[in-house]
């Protein structure tokens, strides 16, 4: 069985819809997988990047273009009525669930829909509140100890090699993106691809800086 770790943020749209369309992705395989939320803005600060809704004109197509997909995929998608919006509670309400660092498929799902299923206000205070009523609390979501879990998350991350949302780490190798999910299971199918042509790409020169 392969150990897969799930690293994620609600405010990213590929993000649920890659959380949605794991388990139709990775049917057949023997796998297991580790829920992690991150900062999301904490993880593009490190690594000096803009999210896609920080640019203009990409902001529109990048809307537009998660619309699309989840059509396509058949998945139940609406924009928030505000977004981006400030994902920090929903984050620390998930890690508030658990008493490590990693959060179930319920809470998960439960939050991820609530932001992008109704197109609702995903920061309304009235929202919060009911869904922090739904779901299981072990520790407190305002409290420092969840506050450090989320940064030692991102800063885990980082290190890990992160750098946007959804990624997949499986077998110290990382996959990224809702277009990624296909490659990840040709991966776990054991295609012999990626025994040559994971190593390599690395070495190759840069040659532009700017």
């Amino acid at each position: 069985m392969k150990q897969i770790t799930f690293y994620l943020d609600f405010l990213s749209p590929f993000a649920y819809l890659a959380f949605e369309q794991l388990p139709e992705t990775l049917a057949g395989l023997s796998y297991s997988v580790a829920y992690r939320p991150v900062l999301l803005g904490g993880v593009l600060k490190h690594h000096g990047t803009r999210g896609p809704a920080e640019v203009a004109g990409k902001r529109d197509w990048t809307y537009r273009h998660v619309l699309w997909l989840g059509h396509a995929a058949n998945i139940p998608i609406e924009m928030p009525a505000v977004h981006p919006y400030n994902p920090l509670p929903h984050l620390r309400l998930a890690l508030a669930t658990t008493p490590d660092g990693d959060i179930n498929r319920y809470v998960a799902e439960s939050i991820f829909r609530e932001v992008w299923r109704g197109g609702l206000d995903a920061a309304d205070p009235a929202r919060l509140a009911a869904l922090a009523a739904r779901l299981p609390s072990v520790r407190d979501a305002q409290g420092d100890a969840v506050k450090a879990q989320l940064r030692a998350n991102t800063d885990a991350a980082v290190a890990q090699g992160v750098f946007g949302v959804p990624a997949y780490e499986v077998d110290g190798k990382m996959f990224w993106g809702f277009d990624g999910l296909p490659m990840l299971r040709s991966y776990l199918e054991g295609n012999a691809w990626f025994d040559a042509n994971w190593d390599g790409v690395e070495k190759v020169p840069d040659g532009l800086r700017r």
